[in-house]
């Protein structure tokens, strides 16, 4: 339990880290005079290099283990959060700069799903997983206490106190952390382990569902400030404040998800998590009123994205080769950071151009739609292959 508990502190840690500058992407849009599209892609440049990066963080983990890579990722993210609070936040090419490196807390994923996955037997895994992906509440805090800091104390001090508390959690872990009994790293090299990686049919499988539930998440945390106060002329403040409120949701969800996967069937849960994400964002596309549909709307989307999130990642565990866990987290976790970064971009491109989110989110619910049939038919046939095996 110490060791669930350390990585997601971590992954908590990281992902703050992580989301620093999407809470105050709106002050950087008046400040510096940004367009809509330079606003996302000022937020979605931490969530594409911290996908990618995944790819080869996993296979690392896999080689070197949690140990050993979740100091590593923490004390290199340091040196981004320090720049951008001291001197990267003057102009948009600044920001674009930190905000690349800053991706690097973003893989902090990619070291914590194989490190928890070894510590725990296979119909314990959805719920431990579950419970480790909770972490991705560092971005709740993150919109819970980045602009009230910098409002308070000035810019420089939310990034400063990450940067510490970072340095603080990279010493612990170093002493702390344990791999797990059994735990073997493989001989062979990164670049060929990759290549049987991306040659599984689970990897991209699971690429696919992880693309719509936490790509949908990310997105919402990272672009939902931006929409609620353009959509409904809401304060920056209360905007990142009801953000919050849906993180907190999806992040609660997200160990139930995992645990309802070890009970009933992660494929059953992942199939109810994108009809109710489909019927949501439907609803929203009309722009309903705040209160109380459109709330209704956001929360029940929430809650969905963060089950199945959590069913993902106990597919995952279920179905890839127990020395390729981390390799396909990696695979899997980057085609959900990247799932989170296109739309932004296209939903502040159709702002943009036609003064209205309703397409976006036309477009969501039809992309849950047919992520829901290739769940109740590609991924079953999977599962039952598996089980029969």
């Amino acid at each position: 339990m110490l060791m669930l508990v350390m990585a997601t502190l971590g992954f908590a840690m990281n992902f703050w880290a992580w989301a620093l500058l999407s809470p105050l992407g709106p002050r950087f849009k008046d400040s510096l005079a940004l367009t809509t599209f330079e606003q996302s892609l000022l937020v979605a440049v931490p969530v594409v290099v911290g996908s990618v990066g995944r790819i080869p963080v996993g296979a690392l983990t896999d080689r070197f283990g949690g140990r050993v890579m979740f100091p590593v990722v923490s004390l290199l993210t340091i040196v981004p959060v320090l720049y951008l609070g001291l001197a990267g936040h003057s102009s948009l090419t600044a920001l674009l700069v930190g905000g690349f490196f800053l991706g690097i807390a973003g893989t902090a994923f990619a070291v914590g799903v194989p490190f928890v996955n070894g510590w725990f037997p296979p119909e314990r895994r959805g719920l431990a997983i579950g419970i480790f992906g909770a972490g991705m509440g560092g971005t709740a805090i993150s919109a819970l206490t980045t602009v009230k800091a910098a409002d308070k104390f000035g810019m420089e001090f939310p990034f400063v106190l990450t940067a510490i508390l970072l340095a603080l959690y990279a010493v612990a872990a170093w002493f702390v952390l344990r791999e797990a009994p059994g735990h073997t790293a493989p001989t062979e090299p990164l670049t060929k382990r990759l290549a049987a990686t991306v040659r599984l049919g689970v990897t991209w499988e699971m690429a696919a569902l992880y693309a719509v539930a936490f790509g949908g998440y990310v997105a919402f945390s990272v672009y939902l400030p931006t929409y609620l106060k353009t959509e409904y002329g809401l304060s920056q403040t209360d905007a990142a404040n009801r953000m919050a409120g849906f993180v907190l949701l999806a992040v609660v969800m997200r160990p139930i998800g995992g645990w309802l996967s070890d009970r009933i069937g992660a494929a059953q849960v992942m199939l109810v998590s994108l009809a109710v994400t489909l019927v949501g964002a439907a609803v929203q596309a009309s722009a309903p009123p705040l209160m109380p549909l459109g709330t209704i709307a956001f929360l029940a989307m929430a809650a969905a994205l963060g089950a199945g999130s959590g069913a993902t990642f106990a597919l995952v565990a279920m179905l890839a080769p127990a020395n390729k866990v981390g390799a396909v987290t990696g695979v899997v976790g980057a085609a959900g950071g990247l799932g989170g970064f296109v739309p932004p971009l296209v939903m502040g491109s159709i702002y943009g151009s036609y003064g209205s989110y309703t397409i976006g989110l036309v477009l969501l619910a039809v992309v849950a739609g047919s992520a829901a049939i290739f769940t109740a038919t590609v991924v079953r046939r999977a599962v039952a292959t598996r089980r029969a095996a």
